[in-house]
This record gives structure tokens, C-alpha cells and sequence, in this order.
């Protein structure tokens, strides 16, 4: 973490975020938890607009945990033909739907450990559905979490779990669950992976990456 980085200096740039971004954010189409846990992974290297337009048709189609576990992967795969990556996503689907029926009693577990144990759950994924779904406090690291969090000197970490365990470390745990969509959306407007637009960044006073390009 740079130097310049004091809690009054976090705290600064969590109440920006909150007053640019807002503290809630929208929430996938779902109506139980298992709908909630396929959103998200549906979500990995997609845009939300993209899982939000097939998810009335797939719940439609697929009204229970069963129903998934026991449809052939290519009628899933149909249902979710626009979002990337989608035939390792319906095979994952599947076999995720199996292991909860199987080895849960149908229901989703709520412990970060065991939903690691679910096909094409990754820690991203359970961090954040453990979020959506319970508002359990936890960092979901992604790219923007990860390439910001960098930028901006709050981590040095070299992967997305050392990033995780530093800015759980930095920020205060009620902004824990907030600040993924919020540098989400500071990473597609402003912050890009291609190109920083710090002549516009309300956070360039902080920024470690803005103060070096300024020097």
C-alpha cells in the first residue's frame, strides 16, 4: 500500500465510490438460491445485460435444481447460447445442479469451503453469491477489483487472492460486499484495462498510477 494511503485517505475515496456509484447494486433475475448461484457463474467473462436477457427463458424452461441436474447439456447450452463460453458453462451447470441434489440435500451450502467443492465455483463466484445471497461481508476480486486495487497502491498482491486478503485487510468490512460492483463500474468508464482516463478520475488525488504518470 503507498504511503499516502491513511484510513482518512481510504475512507475519502469509499465515500466518493458510494456517492458516484451508489451502495446497492441490481441483482441477477432469480427467485431461489440456486438460480442466484447459476446467474453468477453465467455472469464469469460475460457482461450482466447478456446473462440478464436469457435468464426469463432459461428459469422458465428450468424451474428447479432437478430439472438442470437432469437436462442434457446441449438443451442448456441452447438457453444460453449468447453468453460466453457457454457450453463449458452448461456442463458445469449441470454437474453443479447434480452435486447439490446429490451431496446437499438439494439445497445450496452457505459456506465459502463447500461451494468451492461445486463444479465451476471458483472463489469469485461464492464470494460474491455469498454476498448477493446473505449479505455475508467478503472482497470479490475480478479484474477490475484486481487491476484498481493495484493502480490505485491499495495492493501489491500478484493474484486475485493476495489482492483479496489486503483489501479485506484496508477497507472496512461493511464495504466489503460493495466495493466489487462498484470499481466494476469505475473499471468500464474511466479505469479501463486499456487505457486509464485519470484527466477525469475523481480518485487521481490517491492514485499511485496518476502520480507517477504525472511525475
Amino acid at each position: 500500500m503507498g504511503d499516502h494511503m491513511t484510513k482518512e485517505a481510504v475512507h475519502q475515496i469509499l465515500s466518493l465510490l458510494d456517492k458516484e456509484y451508489g451502495t446497492d447494486k441490481e441483482g441477477f433475475l432469480h427467485m431461489e438460491d440456486w438460480q442466484l448461484l447459476l446467474a453468477i457463474m453465467l455472469s464469469a467473462q460475460s457482461t450482466d445485460q447478456q446473462v440478464d436477457k436469457v435468464l426469463p427463458d432459461l428459469w422458465k424452461r428450468f424451474s428447479s435444481v432437478r430439472q438442470i441436474a437432469e437436462a442434457p447439456e446441449e438443451e442448456i447450452g441452447d438457453y444460453i447460447r449468447t453468453v460466453g463460453l457457454y457450453k463449458n458453462k452448461a456442463k458445469n451447470m449441470k454437474q453443479c445442479c447434480r452435486q447439490i441434489i446429490e451431496e446437499h440435500g438439494g439445497k445450496v451450502p452457505v459456506t465459502l469451503e463447500e461451494l468451492l467443492t461445486l463444479s465451476g465455483v471458483g472463489r469469485k463466484t461464492a464470494t460474491l453469491f455469498l454476498a448477493d445471497a446473505y449479505n455475508i461481508p467478503g472482497v470479490t476480486v475480478d479484474t477490475h477489483v484486481f487491476r484498481i486495487a493495484r493502480r490505485l497502491g491499495w495492493a501489491v498482491g500478484k493474484n486475485p487472492v493476495q489482492v483479496e486478503f489486503e483489501l479485506m485487510e484496508l477497507l472496512p468490512r461493511d464495504h466489503w460486499n460493495r466495493i466489487n460492483f462498484q470499481l466494476i463500474y469505475h473499471g468500464r468508464t474511466i479505469c479501463t484495462a486499456r487505457k486509464c482516463y485519470c484527466e477525469r478520475c475523481f480518485l487521481n488525488p490517491w492514485c499511485d498510477t496518476y502520480k507517477l504518470s504525472a511525475s
